[in-house]
């Protein structure tokens, strides 16, 4: 097409047919580690035969968000909105939120991209202690991606009232905060009138294909958001998963274990290999090399796939294996590049 403005492309993990065409191989030969996703999905509870006949009716659209509101510690009275995967929700930010954009980081690129296609001003910010006074919207990823940084609740918190007393909104995204619920500003959100969070259901979960998330936000900013997504942005079976799900204590604990043991054992295997751990949540860790580039590279030959940043050249992220088998295929393939 004429006149029209080249869109950039932005990296994400999971690229496996693009790996393919490059490296060669079918998906299934090939181990992804290139996602922050939990690798062993949770058993599905059984489904209905009418969330698949019939679209979502609000008794179970109410039932799941408010089964998300207790596993996430929602304020009184604030029930989270399921969005089909936060991505559905970050695309309408610009839609939503008004005035010049900061976003903490270096972080997900999503963000500054889709505030940036939307013609507004976006400043990418090394921290809290960098931010002006003019912003009408901060992002706060927390954990971070892909660098594993947190920020304290209270910290959160203040930065909140701050913003709020110049009428600017806080928006923090806790993908990853299942691990590390001590963080979570969760149970502020809406309470404190300019406070938003999302959550992710499938990284924790293991169901990144579900297309699953919840926006925790007061009233006002939950009714704009509904508007922008349309009636049933989440099917029935979506719903009904989640409903079961997160009620399961057990399911979770469990959860929390399988991850930490997964964890515990990337981290070794990138040790045992003398690579630096530049930071990392339990579902990721980010390695910083001046090799990183050629890594990647190896490790492709070797039809394993990570995680690599076009801004950050010296970065590498490694997802979780599944299982022990998959943890000697890394070893032997970082140990034949050590070896190199």
């Amino acid at each position: 097409m004429t006149g029209t403005t080249e869109i950039e492309t932005i990296e994400h993990g999971g690229a496996l047919s693009r790996a393919c065409s490059r490296y060669g191989g079918v998906p299934g030969e090939w181990l992804d580690l290139s996602t922050g996703i939990n690798p062993n999905p949770v058993p599905l509870p059984a489904i209905s035969a009418g969330a698949w006949a019939r679209l979502p009716d609000e008794d179970l659209l109410s039932s799941a968000a408010d089964t998300a509101g207790i596993r996430y510690g929602a304020a009184d009275g604030i029930s989270p909105l399921p969005v089909a995967g936060t991505q559905s929700v970050i695309q309408r930010l610009p839609d939503i939120f008004s005035g010049k954009v900061a976003v903490i980081g270096p972080t997900y690129e999503e963000y500054r991209v889709r505030f940036e296609r939307a013609g507004r001003s976006v400043d990418l910010v090394p921290g809290m202690d960098a931010l002006s006074d003019d912003y009408g919207l901060v992002v706060l990823v927390n954990p971070n991606n892909p660098d594993g940084r947190t920020y304290s609740p209270g910290d959160v918190r203040t930065l909140a009232r701050d913003l709020s007393g110049r009428g600017a909104f806080l928006l923090v995204d806790e993908a990853f905060g299942d691990l590390q619920p001590q963080i979570s500003v969760a149970s502020q959100a809406g309470d404190v009138e300019n406070l938003v969070v999302l959550r992710s259901f499938g990284k924790f979960y293991g169901l990144a294909g579900l297309r699953l998330g919840f926006v925790l936000a007061s009233p006002a900013v939950r009714s704009v958001l509904e508007n922008l997504l349309g009636t049933w942005p989440v099917s029935g079976p979506a719903l009904e998963i989640a409903r079961h799900v997160l009620a399961d204590d057990d399911l979770h604990r469990q959860t929390i274990a399988s991850i930490g043991e997964r964890s515990r054992s990337l981290n070794g295997i990138l040790y045992e290999a003398g690579l630096a751990i530049a930071g990392n949540t339990a579902l990721f860790s980010l390695v910083e090399d001046p090799r990183a580039a050629k890594l990647h590279d190896h490790l492709c030959r070797h039809r394993i796939l990570t995680r690599k940043f076009s801004y950050m050249p010296h970065w590498l992220r490694f997802g979780l294996c599944a299982n022990g088998d998959d943890d000697e295929r890394l070893r032997v393939a970082l140990r034949a590049f050590v070896d190199s």
